[in-house]
């Protein structure tokens, strides 16, 4: 599971790959997080760790390649399974 700030970046990143065609650069995401470079940073490391980015050019933001922009939805919730309406009455 993400944490915050890594959710956070992945998210920033994601959007502007798919809104601007780019990705940002370490000043804007500076700016957009409000953390330090060398947050961000280790942010980053951990993101490519757990795969959900590849990162081969350490020195430019630009370098990077996102794999997953999100984390799997069936982690993170319970296995519920209703088998009718008369479910949401009773159980819940």
């Amino acid at each position: 599971m993400l944490s915050d700030a890594e959710r956070k970046i992945l998210r920033i990143l994601f959007n502007y790959s798919s809104g601007r065609r780019r990705l940002p650069s370490m000043h804007e995401l500076t700016i957009k997080t409000g953390r330090t470079k060398q947050d961000i940073t280790s942010t980053l490391l951990s993101l490519e760790r757990q795969g959900f980015i590849e990162w081969p050019d350490k020195q430019h933001v630009q370098s990077i390649c996102i794999i997953k922009g999100w984390e799997d939805e069936d982690k993170k919730k319970p296995n519920r399974s209703t088998s009718s309406n008369i479910d949401y009455w009773t159980q819940y």
